[in-house]
């Protein structure tokens, strides 16, 4: 096993990201177009906050009741991304190493962390990303 492997082999580095700005129906369209479940929110490059599936959900009714889209569609149009993110998101860097990463994920409740180099947005990194990677240690 490859005791010291940084994420930087196994994040994603094409990120597809929102700005404070857009709307929230934007992020849900990114979110189900690209079939991922975080999106960063930048300011130009700087990582200012982060929103999940899981954020959307809770705002939401479609996934509970049939027939709520309409009210689905006014909470996404009522409320902004600011309000909804979670501001000042915690970050790594594309050097810490692979088990570092899984130690923060096991011991805090995060599912992904932007990669962020000097204070510049470089990828994504999952939950998922760890696990593919300690199945890869297997084969």
């Amino acid at each position: 096993m490859k005791k010291r492997e940084p994420i930087s082999h196994i994040m994603t580095k094409t990120v597809v990201t929102a700005n404070e700005k857009e709307d929230l129906k934007t992020v849900v369209e990114k979110l189900r177009k690209n079939t991922i479940r975080h999106i960063p929110i930048v300011k130009g490059k700087e990582v200012i906050g982060i929103i999940s599936r899981t954020d959307i959900n809770r705002l939401t009714f479609g996934a509970l009741f049939e027939g709520q889209e309409g009210a689905d569609e006014a909470i996404l149009e009522m409320l902004s991304i600011s309000q909804v993110m979670t501001s000042k998101p915690k970050t790594v860097t594309s050097d810490i190493t692979v088990r570092d990463l899984a130690e923060i994920f096991a011991k805090e409740e995060f599912h992904a962390l932007p990669v962020v180099d000097n204070g510049e947005l470089k990828g994504i990194v999952t939950t998922t990303d760890v696990i593919k990677y300690f199945l890869e240690q297997y084969d």
